[in-house]
């Protein structure tokens, strides 16, 4: 069980706690997220390449 602030100055300082703990959290899930985009990147121009490699196939087929 939890202990309850009593006053207001402890209940400051309480969230506070939980607050420097997100802004500490926040730059790991930020480092996190910019390695993410380059694998996002990654499979955004595999995609379209296999999107490009499609159309000119079936091109191919109608010109044949």
């Amino acid at each position: 069980m939890a202990i309850e602030p009593k006053t207001t100055r402890e209940h400051i300082l309480s969230l506070y706690g939980h607050i420097s703990g997100v802004k500490k959290n926040l730059k790991h899930v930020h480092e996190d997220v910019e390695n993410l985009g380059g694998k996002i990147d990654k499979i955004y121009w595999v995609l379209l390449t296999v999107a490009g490699t499609a159309v000119l196939f079936v091109l191919e087929r109608l010109i044949n």
